[in-house]
């Protein structure tokens, strides 16, 4: 068994040798806390939790970082407009964040640090890096120099002379505009801490070095991110980090985006879709099913016609999953193992829509055992089936999901009821052998988006695919 990724930085799938066996470091950049989250935020999020879950599933011992980055030049801004303090706003879209995480069913990290709690390790880093000669002081300001680092931009593959580095406002004193800042002078009414070189706040590049140091040492497996962190952001860590004398990440994996038209979604841009307005929506579970299904390395063009194709898909394994826990008479418990097709897939970089087809195929034959009365069969196939979605976090028995209804908790119980009356007329109906009456009623409850199923023990109702 070898699971196999692959590197952005090698620019090729590698086998996966982790620093210490049976065991994987992995640090993912997580939330900027300046707005709530929407679907592409959380996609990042969902793919390594599979990631994640992979590494469980395999039997390595899992520390999983996800960092808060709680202060930055939008929140500031914000903060101004709104007045606001800014760690006001940071904790709301924090929160925001861990709500969005947790309903689409995301494993808490090991450790989730905020960069304002690291102040003490970024300015031991940047003197670290000024003895090296890496760094320098100028107006207040630390800078990075690209140029004593020669191994700059081999992450994203660029030319240093045609650099053009993002600068943000105040960063005077630049020896090359290519430098980039790590801590910036303070500003008034902006917050700042005390340190060497005078009061200011970091920048956005050193406090991803500084955390993954801190709790993940000199040296780690797995750096993650979205593609769009791979220049300046990952770039920059790498250059601080190694140039202050740490290993750093040994394998770099990218998500892809969640886009809208073609473009990146994005606040700035105004076509996000916030998780908290989806779920209201769409059930959570399906959700998660929409977005975590696809290659991580593949974009995902958001669409309602999208996200109903995939209610209609997960609701075929849904239904298989409860007719034969019904057929069983009792909750059958996840196989010890999954099928070995779908192991050779999620070794194979994470790939998750070969693993799904195995789980589709696996949901067929469980229906034709169901459909032959093969009960033993039937339950084995489902035993297999609850193995694969509890790796992809998509069990529908598994607790996180327990209780969760279609549509709108407070009504669910009120509509299963009045549900339940009619269909208990469609049943008097048959029992008198009057079907014109009994196939009328199914099909008025059909035409209001119900799905009326007959089953051994009664009929059932579920909301049919949008």
């Amino acid at each position: 068994m070898t699971i196999r990724l692959y590197d952005t930085g090698a620019r090729q799938i590698r086998d996966f040798i982790p620093l210490t066996p049976g065991c994987v470091s992995i640090y993912l950049c997580g939330a900027t806390v300046q707005a709530a989250p929407h679907i592409g935020h959380i996609r990042s999020g969902l793919n390594f939790d599979i990631m994640r879950r992979w590494f469980d599933y395999r039997g390595y011992d899992v520390t999983f970082i996800r960092n808060v980055t709680d202060i930055d030049d939008k929140i500031i801004a914000k903060s101004a407009v709104q007045g606001r303090p800014w760690w006001s706003i940071g904790y709301e879209n924090e929160r925001a964040f861990n709500a969005g995480y947790d309903v689409l069913g995301c494993l808490p990290p090991s450790y989730e640090p905020r960069a304002t709690g690291h102040i003490t390790e970024m300015v031991e880093m940047m003197r670290g890096l000024i003895e090296r000669g890496h760094a320098y002081e100028a107006d207040g300001n630390v800078y990075f120099d690209v140029r004593s680092f020669p191994e700059y931009l081999e992450l994203s593959n660029q030319d240093l002379d045609d650099l053009r580095q993002p600068s943000g406002e105040g960063e005077t004193g630049k020896r090359d505009q290519r430098d980039f800042a790590m801590w910036k002078a303070a500003k008034p009414g902006e917050p700042s801490w005390e340190t060497p070189w005078g009061r200011g706040r970091p920048g956005w590049h050193l406090e991803c070095s500084a955390m993954a140091h801190k709790y993940l040492g000199s040296a780690f497996d797995i750096h993650g991110g979205g593609i769009d962190l791979i220049f300046p952001h990952h770039e920059n860590e790498i250059a601080q980090a190694k140039g202050y004398g740490d290993e750093f990440a040994r394998y770099w994996v990218h998500n892809a985006w969640v886009t809208m038209s073609g473009e990146k979604m994005s606040k700035s841009l105004g076509n996000s879709v916030l998780v908290s307005e989806m779920v209201k929506h769409w059930r959570p579970i399906v959700l998660r099913y929409y977005l975590g299904t696809p290659h991580y390395r593949s974009m995902i063009e958001y669409s309602e016609e999208a996200l109903r194709e995939a209610e209609s898909a997960f609701a075929r394994i849904e239904g298989f999953v409860q007719r034969v826990t019904e057929k069983a008479g009792k909750a059958v418990a996840p196989a010890g193992e999954v099928p070995p097709a779908f192991a050779e897939a999620m070794d194979d970089d994470l790939g998750v829509p070969q693993a799904l087809a195995v789980v589709h195929t696996t949901v067929r034959q469980g229906n034709s055992a169901l459909a032959a009365d093969d009960k033993e069969a039937a339950v084995a196939r489902l035993a297999e089936v609850r193995a694969m979605l509890g790796v992809l976090g998509l069990d529908p028995l598994d607790p996180h999901w327990a209780g969760e209804t279609d549509r709108g908790e407070d009504l669910h119980g009120v509509v299963d009821t009045l549900v339940r009356l009619v269909l208990e007329q469609r049943e008097a109906a048959r029992g008198r052998k009057d079907w014109g009456t009994a196939d009328a009623i199914r099909d008025q409850l059909q035409q209001t988006g119900l799905v009326i199923e007959d089953s051994p023990t009664g009929p059932r109702w579920t909301l049919g695919p949008r």
